[in-house]
């Protein structure tokens, strides 16, 4: 996986929470409310590619086909170089691979045709997502 340039749109929101003021009550303080997740412009499609790898890992597993960690370990290098110091980030890819992998573990106990079928059509459109994000927003 080519990592992808970053840019980083930060907002920062403070505001006062809205006490009544009393005798003995202390001066209002200005409390940070938790700063918005950062985003990029590609992040809708790099959830999506991550949902796609949590769905190719599982239907590879399933299937019993070579190499089938090296999803979970693209999803691992992804995270890695796309979410450094950004948690928020992270555990929303982390989530968008586990909601991949959990549909078709709902769906598919054993490995039958549809679900090579799925799992070629999912790895097709994971190398289209990562050619457009790396074509479009790649170093």
């Amino acid at each position: 996986m080519i990592p992808v340039r970053r840019v980083v749109l930060s907002l920062l929101v403070f505001a006062g929470p809205a006490m009544a003021q009393g005798k003995n009550t202390p001066p209002p303080q200005e409390e940070a409310i938790a700063p918005p997740v950062a985003t990029v412009p590609y992040d809708e499609k790099l959830a999506r590619l991550a949902e796609v790898l949590g769905s190719v890992h599982y239907l590879r597993t399933l299937c019993k086909a070579a190499g089938g960690d090296e999803w979970r370990d693209g999803m691992k290098q992804l995270l890695d170089s796309e979410t450094g110091n950004e948690p928020q980030r992270r555990e929303k890819l982390t989530a968008a691979f586990n909601r991949g992998y959990r549909t078709f573990a709902s769906v598919y106990t054993d490995c039958t045709p549809a679900a090579i079928v799925a799992e070629e059509r999912y790895r097709n459109e994971g190398a289209t997502l990562a050619t457009e994000i790396t074509s479009r927003f790649g170093n």
